[in-house]
């Protein structure tokens, strides 16, 4: 379905042209039209879908910007998530002028947070746990919300969220719109839905089959030649990017060091981090400072990069659902992707499970046409990307523009494709530069300044 057919308003319909976004997903194309009637609804759809445009334009569809108070409030599971989503809201509605999308997450302090529901906010995306502090603080304003999203609703009960979620939405006006998406429907989720819903249109997309854009290849090994093997693998696809899951936060730690004491850019992502640790890992990722990223599924949640050129099961999971949402990040908008699973003669059960539930048999990879794992004649899998921090962000009136001036203007003097990709966030801002000139690059931005002011500048490690 083409998006001009879907009684979007014309700022909304400009900013999807000038995305070149023309059709609507089957998410998309079967929400929407509900959504802008103002009904309840049920999603069931996966990560890489489209269904943060799904729910994100009927709510810029329906703000009211003369009234600067909370309209709808959307519930992600994690931090990251957060921000994408919010992210999203606000490039969608960039032709709407004053608009004001506040997130509302742990990991950092609750007062600028406070103060900006002070000064009003249009839309709020949050995690449960910081959503529930400001309700009991009494600084949301609820009369005028209209629309609760709940996204990733599975997730959020898999960490526990179930009574947060559940006061949450009892505390919102009883008569509300009911968004609820979730790859997976157990009991809970139906639950869910039956006490805080009123008769919910259900849209179902088919799960995700890691269709014909992914390579999904196994490789047998006994258990104790899996590192080793999975050196050899990542010598071989030489991916840009990679993520490798695991089933246990120790097996996180054991490879980050393994592979990192091989000369792999490599970095760990597990429940333990404090969240700013977690912030600089994931920025270092998506800019491709870290080449591979190891998580476990819960450490994972949330993580949606950009053209990702491989996932590598190191573990497969105890089911198929999880293997489909680890791979399904990879092969996106169009791009090939890759899938590589390391095979114990103790996992059969668990390769029939996926082959049955994504209707791909796996296909065998040679272990002998691998490169050794001799260090001596290794191809480097180091990143030619250094990660700088600068302690400035959104709120701080910082733009890419300015960063980018600052690092190729006259007292930067770095050439434009020495500098990769430039994140930023709230009150902090990440730059990629190539590693042959960061320490100029350091220099240069600790000694100089930024639109005429100095931040403090750190390498990232």
């Amino acid at each position: 379905m083409d998006f001009s057919a879907l009684a979007l308003s014309p700022p909304l319909l400009q900013v999807l042209e000038e995305l070149d976004f023309k059709t609507a997903t089957p998410i998309q194309a079967q929400s929407i039209p509900v959504l802008l009637q103002g009904r309840d609804l049920v999603g069931q759809a996966q990560t890489g879908s489209g269904k943060t445009a799904a729910f994100a334009l009927p709510l810029l569809q329906k703000v009211q910007l003369q009234h600067r108070k909370v309209q709808a409030l959307v519930l992600c599971p994690t931090r990251e998530l957060c921000a994408q989503v919010a992210g999203e809201i606000r490039r969608l509605g960039r032709r709407l002028p004053g608009l004001q999308v506040l997130v509302l997450a742990g990991g950092q302090p609750i007062r600028p947070q406070l103060e900006a529901l002070e000064k009003g906010a249009h839309l709020a995306v949050g995690t449960p746990g910081r959503v529930m502090d400001v309700l009991d603080r009494e600084a949301l304003e609820t009369r005028q919300l209209s629309t609760v999203v709940l996204d990733e609703a599975d997730r959020m009960l898999d960490m526990g969220f179930r009574e947060d979620m559940e006061r949450i939405l009892g505390a919102m006006p009883p008569r509300r719109q009911t968004v609820l998406f979730s790859a997976t429907f157990p009991p809970d989720i139906e639950a869910l839905s039956r006490d805080f819903q009123r008769q919910p249109v259900r849209v179902t997309v088919e799960a995700a089959t890691a269709g014909p854009d992914i390579q999904q290849v196994r490789y047998d090994c006994e258990p104790g030649d899996k590192q080793a093997l999975l050196l050899r693998i990542l010598r071989h696809y030489q991916p840009a990017s990679a993520i490798v899951f695991c089933n246990l936060k120790a097996t996180v730690v054991e490879l980050k060091k393994s592979l990192s004491a091989s000369g792999v850019s490599v970095d760990g992502l597990q429940g333990d981090l404090e969240q700013f640790e977690r912030d600089r890992v994931m920025a270092k990722f998506r800019n491709q400072s870290t080449r591979v990223l190891i998580a476990t599924d819960v450490a994972g949640r949330g993580i949606d990069v950009e053209a990702l050129d491989a996932v590598i099961n190191f573990d497969l999971p105890m089911q198929a659902e999880p293997y489909v949402h680890r791979i399904g990040r990879t092969g996106r908008a169009g791009r090939a992707g890759l899938a590589v699973s390391i095979v114990t003669p103790r996992d059969g059960r668990k390769v029939d499970d996926i082959q049955l539930a994504t209707g791909v048999k796996l296909e065998r990879g040679d272990v002998e046409s691998l490169p050794s794992a001799d260090p001596r004649n290794a191809v480097s899998l180091e990143s030619t990307w250094d990660t700088l921090y600068i302690s400035a962000g959104r709120k701080d009136k910082m733009r890419p523009g300015d960063i980018l001036g600052a690092l190729t203007g006259e007292a930067g003097g770095l050439e434009a494709t020495d500098v990769g990709k430039i994140e930023i966030q709230d009150h902090v801002a990440y730059v990629a530069v190539a590693r042959r000139v960061s320490r100029v690059a350091f220099q240069r931005l600790s000694e100089g300044r930024i639109k005429g002011r100095r931040y403090k500048i750190e390498r990232v490690k």
